[in-house]
Protein backbone atom coordinates (compact mmCIF):
# COMPACT_ATOMS: atom_id res chain seq x y z
CA UNK A 1 0.00 0.00 0.00
CA UNK A 2 1.48 3.34 -1.32
CA UNK A 3 1.84 6.19 1.25
CA UNK A 4 -0.86 8.69 -0.11
CA UNK A 5 -3.04 5.48 -0.03
CA UNK A 6 -2.42 5.87 3.58
CA UNK A 7 -2.40 9.23 5.19
CA UNK A 8 -3.21 12.44 3.13
CA UNK A 9 -2.59 16.20 3.85
CA UNK A 10 -5.56 18.20 2.16
CA UNK A 11 -5.71 21.61 3.72
CA UNK A 12 -9.47 21.36 2.61
CA UNK A 13 -9.82 18.36 5.47
CA UNK A 14 -9.31 19.12 8.86
CA UNK A 15 -6.81 22.02 7.73
CA UNK A 16 -4.48 19.94 6.88
CA UNK A 17 -3.54 17.72 9.45
CA UNK A 18 -2.71 14.26 8.43
CA UNK A 19 -5.45 12.05 8.28
CA UNK A 20 -6.44 8.53 6.67
CA UNK A 21 -6.90 9.01 2.88
CA UNK A 22 -10.55 9.23 2.47
CA UNK A 23 -11.58 10.03 5.88
CA UNK A 24 -11.53 12.51 8.68
CA UNK A 25 -9.93 10.51 11.06
CA UNK A 26 -6.67 12.25 12.06
CA UNK A 27 -3.41 10.15 12.45
CA UNK A 28 -2.77 11.84 15.76
CA UNK A 29 -5.60 9.90 17.09
CA UNK A 30 -4.77 6.74 15.95
CA UNK A 31 -1.41 7.36 17.72
CA UNK A 32 -2.97 8.69 21.14
CA UNK A 33 -5.35 5.42 21.28
CA UNK A 34 -2.20 3.56 20.93
CA UNK A 35 -0.18 5.50 23.25
CA UNK A 36 -3.12 4.67 25.67
CA UNK A 37 -2.63 1.15 25.28
CA UNK A 38 -5.29 0.53 23.10
CA UNK A 39 -4.96 -2.00 20.78
CA UNK A 40 -5.42 -1.65 16.60
CA UNK A 41 -8.46 -3.46 16.55
CA UNK A 42 -10.00 -1.52 19.85
CA UNK A 43 -8.99 1.96 17.41
CA UNK A 44 -10.52 0.44 14.30
CA UNK A 45 -14.20 -0.82 16.10
CA UNK A 46 -14.43 3.11 17.02
CA UNK A 47 -13.16 4.60 13.41
CA UNK A 48 -14.78 2.42 11.28
CA UNK A 49 -13.55 4.80 8.19
CA UNK A 50 -10.20 3.39 8.94
CA UNK A 51 -9.57 0.24 7.59
CA UNK A 52 -7.08 -2.23 8.79
CA UNK A 53 -4.94 -2.11 5.54
CA UNK A 54 -4.52 1.86 6.15
CA UNK A 55 -4.21 1.34 10.34
CA UNK A 56 -1.16 -1.36 9.74
CA UNK A 57 0.02 0.14 6.67
CA UNK A 58 1.14 3.63 8.88
CA UNK A 59 2.52 1.46 11.12
CA UNK A 60 4.88 0.22 8.88
CA UNK A 61 5.09 2.86 7.23
CA UNK A 62 6.76 4.65 10.35
CA UNK A 63 8.69 2.08 11.35
CA UNK A 64 10.25 1.92 7.82
CA UNK A 65 11.05 5.67 8.12
CA UNK A 66 12.54 5.23 11.95
CA UNK A 67 15.02 3.00 10.20
CA UNK A 68 15.64 5.50 7.29
CA UNK A 69 15.53 3.11 4.58
CA UNK A 70 15.35 5.11 1.18
CA UNK A 71 12.61 2.88 0.03
CA UNK A 72 10.11 3.73 2.83
CA UNK A 73 6.60 6.02 1.63
CA UNK A 74 6.39 9.66 2.81
CA UNK A 75 3.54 10.73 4.80
CA UNK A 76 1.89 13.62 2.75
Amino acid sequence: MKGESIVSCDPEVMSGEPVFAGTRVEVRTFVDHLKAGHSVDDFLEGFPSVDREQAEGYLEMTFEAALGRPDANTLR
